[in-house]
């Protein structure tokens, strides 16, 4: 009879082994990270997305082209093949964006990135740098992954080729690391962002269905900002899911900050903050769910502000958050359900296992033939 219940008992060992996270992965990371052959079978990850962004499906398949960045230089107006501006913006069809090695790129202009493109940095360090920004522009179905994106500048107004092949004077940006004007269903994923002279991540102009998951944002003051301005009511339709990212060291504010729309900001890391940690204006609404902050000073403690003061009757709620070093989070108004369907539904875990979750937060460092 004991041999019995020891076998049992082991079954159930086993069992739950299997079932549970033992490794600390979240539910993105373990739907590839453990796969040894995952740089041959780069289009796994196009499954592996959650929150409104959904399943990215439409950005695999026989029909996608493979493009491997060989030369690190940029021409925004006559781009070489073997850049990334030729394979980001140029060339026609649904295309995956890998890199020969690793490499910095500094942008003269703002790269234009057409719809049903995924820039995959994994196995390679590739930093976009010293220059301009990656954006968005009334496109759909893009991936951004793996890179290292720090110190972009401001940009004076300049010609640059964009989606289609025209050239065209784009208004110089304001040095943000990645903005999205009018784009839907975009994911970012484990980038490391940092140091940039405006935002690291914009979402904006009736941008909605967007995930942000396993990215890392440091040493910077204005994070992320979800929503154009006051007056843009279109942002009312904004949807955007922030999973599984670290804030911190050295943040100030917008992490989010929110206008009109709905955030869902689950199982973060914040280390952190100066002004604020999550803020908004115009009655958007927030689901803050399994997050762990933990405040960094005695005058910083306030995880929320609502600009202007008031906000009483606006929806924020804190579900299941933990709260270190007196942080707390001032809620308002009701619970607002994400609504997920099938393909962008996940379960929350709990904040005490968000310092896991996030530990591989930003670019990773994969190589090829073993997990990454």
């Amino acid at each position: 009879m004991a041999s019995k219940e020891f076998l049992l008992l082991a079954f159930l060992f086993v069992l739950h082994g299997a079932t549970t996270n033992v490794h600390g992965d979240n539910i993105i990371d373990r739907c590839w990270r453990r796969q040894p052959n995952w740089a041959a079978n780069r289009q796994r990850l196009a499954v592996c997305s959650v929150g409104f962004a959904g399943k990215m499906r439409q950005n695999r398949g026989p029909g996608v082209i493979a493009y491997m960045v060989t030369d690190p230089g940029d021409d925004p107006v006559r781009p070489r093949p073997g850049t990334l501006r030729y394979g980001a913006t140029v060339l026609a069809g649904k295309v995956w964006i890998t890199f020969q090695r690793g490499m910095h790129i500094r942008l003269a202009q703002p790269l234009f990135v057409k719809s049903f493109t995924a820039i995959d940095g994994r196995g390679a360090d590739v930093h976009i740098a010293g220059g301009a920004g990656i954006m968005l522009y009334q496109v759909n179905n893009v991936i951004i992954q793996g890179l290292h994106i720090h110190d972009c500048r401001s940009q004076s107004a300049g010609q640059v080729v964009v989606p289609g092949g025209a050239v065209q004077l784009a208004g110089g940006m304001d040095g943000d690391a990645i903005r999205l004007v009018s784009s839907t269903k975009v994911w970012i994923d484990h980038n490391t962002l940092s140091r940039c002279e405006d935002g690291l991540l914009d979402v904006t102009v009736g941008s909605t269905d967007v995930t942000v998951s396993n990215n890392w944002f440091f040493n910077h003051d204005k994070v992320m900002l979800l929503g154009h301005d006051d007056g843009h009511a279109a942002d009312r339709r904004m949807r955007v899911t922030v999973a599984f990212n670290r804030f911190g060291p050295n943040v100030n504010q917008r992490m989010p900050r929110i206008r009109h729309g709905y955030a869902h900001v689950v199982n973060n890391l914040y280390d952190g903050w100066g002004h604020y940690a999550i803020g908004g204006s115009m009655g958007p609404s927030v689901k803050s769910q399994g997050n762990m902050f933990v405040a960094s000073g005695p005058d910083n403690k306030k995880v929320t502000r609502r600009m202007p003061a008031g906000g009483k009757d606006w929806d924020w709620a804190s579900i299941g958050d933990s709260f270190q070093n007196g942080a707390f989070f001032k809620q308002t108004g009701s619970r607002v359900r994400p609504n997920y369907n099938k393909h962008q539904a996940f379960v929350a875990a709990s904040a005490n296992e968000v310092r896991l979750l996030t530990k591989d937060a930003g670019a990773l460092s994969c190589s090829a033939g073993s997990a990454c």
